[in-house]
C-alpha cells in the first residue's frame, strides 16, 4: 500500500504542478483584468463627475449669458434711442443752418437796399416839402407823397431790424442745438462703447459655453467607449474565472488525495519583517497576499510542513514556490531570487525553501506571501 501511495503521489504531482501553474497564470490575468476593470470604473466615475461639473458650469454660463443678454438688450434700446435723438438733432441743426443762411442773405439784401436808398437820397437834389407840394396835383396828393417817402424809409429800417433780430434768434437756437448735439453725441458714443463691450462679454460667454458643451460631449463619448471596454473586460474576466474555477477544482481533487495534515503549530512567518503592502484591493487591483519587506537574499522558511507542488517561474510572481499543507491549505512564496527546493519534495516547517529577491513584477526586494484555501486566496493574517 505504501508503495502504491508513493507511485500515486509521483503520478499526481506533475499533473498537479501543471494545474497550479495554469491556475496561477489565469488568476494573475484575472487579477490584472479586475484591476483594469476597477481602474475603468474609477475613470468612469471621474468622467461622470467631470460631465456633471461641465453641466453645472454650462448652466452657470447660460445664466450669465441670460443676464448679459438682458443688459445688452437694454443697452441696445438705449443706444437706438440716443441714435435717433442724435439724428433728429442733426436734422434740426441742418434746418437751423439753412434758415440762418437764408436770413443772413435776407439781412444782407435788406441792408444793401437800405444803403442804395440812402445813396440815392444823398446823390439826388434835396426836395423840400414846398417842392413836393408845388409839384403835386392837389394838397391830398402832396400829403400822400410826403407820407409815402417817410413810410418807405421807415419800412426799410424796420425790415433790416426784423431780419437782424431773426438772424440773432436763429444764431442762438443754432448754438443751443449744436451744444445739445455735442452732448448727445458724447452720450451716444459712451453707450455705443458699453454696448460693444457687453456684446463682447456675451460672445465670450457663449463661446465658453460652446467650448464646455463640446468638451462635455467628448467626455460623454469617452464614457461610452469606456463602458464598452468595461463590458468587454468583464466578459473576459467571467471566462477566465470559469477556467480558474476548473483548475481550482483540480487542485482540490489533488489535495484530497494526499494524506499530509497541516502543522499542529499553525503557520509561522516565512520571514521576519514589516508588512509593506497588506492583503486586499490597492490601486484598483486585488492584492492576493501580503508583502513582507526584508533585504535581498534573506532565507525564506516554509510556513508549515508540506509538499512542494509548484516551483519555477510564474509571470508576475517571478520565482514562485507553492506548498501544499494538506487539509486544502496551501501557501505561495513569490519574487524569490532563487528557489532552494524541488517540485514533489517534502519540507518541514521552518525549512529554507528559497531566498528573498525581486523577480517578476517587483519594485524592490520583498517576499510576496499568499495563503490559499481550496485554491482561493485568503488574508494570510488570519492564519499567521
Amino acid at each position: 500500500m505504501t508503495l502504491a501511495l508513493v507511485v500515486a503521489l509521483v503520478c499526481v504531482t506533475p499533473a498537479l504542478g501543471s494545474d497550479i501553474g495554469r491556475k496561477h497564470q489565469i488568476d494573475t490575468k484575472i487579477t490584472s483584468l479586475q484591476g483594469t476593470l476597477a481602474s475603468q470604473k474609477q475613470r468612469e466615475q471621474a468622467l461622470r463627475s467631470e460631465v456633471t461639473g461641465y453641466t453645472s458650469r454650462i448652466r452657470a454660463l447660460e445664466a450669465k449669458v441670460g443676464d448679459v443678454s438682458l443688459r445688452l438688450q437694454t443697452l441696445d434700446s438705449d443706444l437706438s434711442l440716443h441714435q435717433r435723438r442724435l439724428d433728429a438733432l442733426n436734422a434740426l441743426f441742418g434746418i437751423q443752418t439753412t434758415k440762418f443762411n437764408f436770413l443772413e442773405q435776407q439781412y444782407a439784401a435788406s441792408v444793401d437796399t437800405l444803403d442804395h436808398r440812402l445813396v440815392d437820397i444823398y446823390e439826388s437834389e434835396p426836395a423840400s416839402t414846398l417842392d413836393v407840394v408845388l409839384g403835386a396835383r392837389s394838397i391830398q396828393d402832396a400829403l400822400d407823397q410826403v407820407q409815402y417817402m417817410n413810410e418807405i424809409g421807415e419800412q426799410d429800417r424796420r425790415v433790416a431790424a426784423q431780419v437782424q433780430y431773426a438772424k440773432l434768434q436763429v444764431t442762438a437756437a443754432r448754438a443751443k442745438t449744436k451744444k445739445l448735439r455735442a452732448t448727445v453725441r458724447g452720450e451716444t458714443a459712451i453707450i455705443s462703447a458699453r454696448t460693444a463691450q457687453t456684446r463682447d462679454v456675451k460672445n465670450e460667454l457663449v463661446g465658453a459655453a460652446s467650448d464646455l458643451s463640446s468638451t462635455k460631449q467628448n467626455k460623454l463619448t469617452d464614457l461610452s467607449k469606456l463602458t464598452a471596454a468595461e463590458q468587454a473586460e468583464a466578459g473576459e474576466i467571467d471566462a477566465l474565472q470559469a477556467a480558474s474555477n476548473d483548475i481550482a477544482a483540480r487542485i482540490r481533487a489533488a489535495q484530497a488525495g494526499r494524506t499530509a495534515t497541516p502543522s499542529s503549530a499553525g503557520l509561522i512567518w516565512p520571514v521576519s519583517g514589516p508588512i509593506t503592502s497588506p492583503f486586499g484591493w490597492r490601486w484598483g487591483r486585488m492584492h492576493q497576499g501580503i508583502d513582507i519587506g526584508v533585504p535581498m537574499g534573506t532565507p525564506i522558511k516554509a510556513a508549515a510542513a508540506g509538499t512542494i507542488i509548484y516551483c519555477g517561474w510564474e509571470e508576475g510572481y517571478g520565482n514562485l514556490t507553492v506548498i501544499d499543507h494538506g487539509g486544502n491549505l496551501a501557501t505561495a512564496y513569490g519574487h524569490q531570487s532563487s528557489i532552494a527546493v524541488a517540485c514533489g519534495q517534502q519540507v518541514a516547517q521552518g525549512q529554507v525553501i528559497g531566498y528573498v529577491g525581486c523577480t517578476g513584477h517587483c519594485t524592490g526586494p520583498h517576499l510576496h506571501f499568499e495563503v490559499r484555501i481550496d485554491g482561493n486566496p485568503v488574508d494570510p493574517m488570519g492564519y499567521l
